[in-house]
């Protein structure tokens, strides 16, 4: 009978809550909302090291902390979440560390396909963005089939970026672009319509003119999926980027809580709502100016 009188007391407390919090994004609406929120989920070892935990747990403490942080995004009317996953650089570690690190991944993303997950929950569509031939296949392939899924979903958009780093983005990107450019030129010219260069726009007399154009570049992008972050949020207190969305973040609120990731919590989050509000004017000028 205790038992069942505290399970009701839990579900009360439960529902109260969640009013609460939908009653403050409710105020929060009359202000401006975030398009585009990401996230660098920094801490989670430390947390796990802090506590004595077996190695892991910290990463899976981290979990549920992500989960709570995309029900918020998608509550408020968020419709762009990205969090940083896995770093090229961080295959650099121990190897057990990125195969446990792996297996943790391939489980979660497995879980992402699930009917009642979060994703199919709020309708959000899922991309993996990042160098994903790095990845070991059944990780890859789990990813594959998370985004296959979810290819219907139209609500929201969650971008997981894993063997990721800006620099490698950019460069994938120019690449990408001059190969575009290549490839046309070389149908300009099989099918006898001219010089290509020219028939692209090249002018001779002016040096400055160039083919590839900053629409070729970004179109290119990982990134492409999401428009330009408004907030990112870091946790531990760190402030770098840590070569994370170096290209979209030139005009975006920055914000980084001392806590580390697996402690994030809605205070953080409201906090981090009301500094965008406060300084949206400001950046949306900036943006424009471009």
């Amino acid at each position: 009978m205790e038992k069942g009188g505290g399970s009701r007391i839990n579900q009360i407390w439960g529902n109260l809550v969640t009013f609460l919090r939908r009653c403050i994004f409710c105020v929060l609406s009359v202000g401006s909302i975030p398009n585009h929120i990401a996230f660098i989920m920094d801490g989670n070892r430390r947390y796990g090291k802090k506590r004595d935990l077996m190695e892991g747990i910290g990463h899976r403490v981290g979990f549920l902390a992500l989960m709570s942080m995309l029900k918020y995004c998608y509550e408020l009317g968020v419709r762009y979440v990205t969090i940083y996953a896995f770093s090229i650089d961080n295959f650099k570690r121990h190897p057990e560390e990125v195969q446990s690190l792996m297996d943790l991944m391939q489980e979660k993303i497995e879980g992402l396909i699930k009917e009642e997950s979060i994703v199919n929950r709020y309708g959000v569509r899922v991309h993996f963005l990042g160098n994903l031939e790095l990845l070991s296949e059944p990780v890859r392939l789990a990813a594959e089939r998370a985004m296959m899924a979810t290819a219907k979903n139209s609500k929201a958009v969650l971008s997981i970026c894993v063997a990721y780093t800006s620099t490698n983005e950019i460069v994938h990107a120019v690449q990408k672009s001059c190969e575009e450019k290549w490839e046309e030129i070389s149908i300009l010219n099989t099918s006898g319509s001219g010089y290509g260069l020219i028939q692209l726009g090249w002018n001779e007399r002016d040096g400055r003119e160039n083919l590839i154009k900053l629409i070729d570049v970004e179109k290119h992008m990982y990134m492409a999926v999401a428009p330009d972050s408004d907030i990112l949020i870091r946790t531990s207190g760190v402030t770098r980027l840590s070569n994370f969305l170096l290209w979209q973040s030139a005009y975006c609120s920055l914000y980084s809580p001392s806590v580390l990731w697996p402690e994030i919590g809605f205070r953080h989050f409201l906090w981090a709502i009301l500094n965008f509000q406060r300084n949206h004017f400001y950046l949306e000028k900036k943006r424009k100016q471009l």
